[in-house]
């Protein structure tokens, strides 16, 4: 008996095993294709209009540089009425300024090849598909605002410096000091020549943040505003590839594969009561549900009921698969980010955790990976 119910056990875990791998293995191949199709009605367009979009990325990246420059003549200024340090402010406005031109003269002699890279991405959407296009979309939107992120990466370097130099001269006015192995803070006295030196550090420190900071609120807002737009484009990856496709088409074909419960319909009830009562048997032809509570044990001895069972909603079936494409973004780690903005940090990127690898070998490092194709053709020969 026992034996019998451990075959019974492992019989329907295979079932259960085969059903989920068959359906994994439909659901790349349904992947794959969407893919290539979305591809398709992408790089198709884009092949034929790629003149006119060349001119348009042009004149775009053209008014890009343009809002740069403009951003950083103005903050060379008194911006929004702010009487800022005009040297400080020379100096970072002209070497970003430096920075913006430098990149954009590169950036015209990639305009004349602009026709062809997005010839080339038409291409590569055709072949490969939609999601590999977006990823080289997102490649090159890194790419061409990479002076943005060296300024930004440059700038915060010396706002956190600034916002660090003030909290440590803080703790030397109020008697205490970081203990780093114990990560707390402790009393601790300061002799006067400390306190001396720490009062003629603090002023200009303290005189210079807000230069300091302008600049890097300016290039921050345009640096997060860059990585939301590509972590958008990732979502869409996401969601492409996390789309039950095969599922969502069982469901339109034959919803009865995904049962969520079943019900009992009341159809009508045979009485037995005595003649004292007055009343005669009857039957209820109406089809109507109720409770069984509410008929008479005592007088009914037949119960007509059907057994119906309910179906999931298109949303519950794929809503589950959805759920996984921002795994990796919680609210503790949109706090870390913001933290890590507001104190100058380097900001923590987003991208490539949207979404975990339904392939093992795709989330292994890359030497890894290799040595383990290695061992295996070792182990085929042996």
């Amino acid at each position: 008996m026992f034996n019998t119910i451990i075959l019974h056990a492992r019989s329907r875990s295979c079932v259960e095993y085969a059903e989920k791998a068959a359906m994994h293995r439909h659901s790349m191949w349904s992947t794959l294709f969407v893919d290539i199709l979305l591809g398709n009605l992408v790089g198709w367009p884009l092949l034929h209009n790629s003149e006119s979009i060349c001119l348009s990325i042009v004149n775009f990246t053209h008014g890009f540089s343009t809002f740069l420059r403009s951003g950083c003549v103005w903050l060379m200024g008194d911006p929004a009425g702010f009487k800022l340090n005009a040297e400080l402010a020379n100096v970072l406005g002209i070497f970003s300024l430096n920075a913006i031109q430098i990149w954009s003269t590169l950036w015209i002699f990639v305009g004349f090849i602009t026709n062809y890279i997005i010839q080339g991405l038409a291409i590569l959407g055709i072949i490969c598909g939609f999601t590999a296009f977006a990823a080289m979309i997102i490649d090159m939107i890194v790419l061409a605002t990479l002076h943005v992120s060296i300024l930004h990466r440059l700038i915060s370097l010396v706002y956190s410096s600034q916002i660090q130099a003030l909290a440590a001269l803080w703790r030397l006015f109020s008697g205490r000091k970081w203990n780093p192995l114990r990560q707390r803070l402790d009393s601790f006295d300061y002799t006067v020549k400390q306190h001396i030196v720490g009062s003629l550090l603090f002023t200009p420190l303290i005189l210079l943040l807000p230069t300091t900071s302008v600049f890097y609120i300016f290039f921050s807002i345009t640096e997060t505003t860059i990585n939301l737009i590509c972590v958008l484009i990732e979502v869409i990856i996401s969601v492409i590839h996390a789309t039950p496709y095969v599922k969502i088409l069982l469901w339109l074909v034959r919803p009865q594969r995904f049962p969520s419960g079943i019900w009992f319909e009341i159809c009508g009830s045979r009485s037995n009561v005595s003649p004292e009562d007055g009343v005669t048997d009857e039957m209820n032809s109406s089809k109507e549900s109720v409770h069984l509570k509410d008929f008479n044990r005592k007088k009914s001895s037949i119960l007509v009921s059907f057994l119906h069972s309910n179906y999931l909603s298109i949303g519950k079936v794929s809503l589950p698969h959805y759920r996984s494409v921002l795994l990796g973004v919680s609210g503790s780690s949109i706090y870390k980010v913001a933290y890590g903005i507001v104190i100058g940090k380097r900001m923590q990127s987003l991208r490539g955790t949207l979404l975990p690898s339904p392939m093992p070998w795709m989330s292994l490092p890359y030497k890894e990976y290799w040595c383990l194709c290695h061992d295996s053709l070792i182990a085929c020969f042996r």
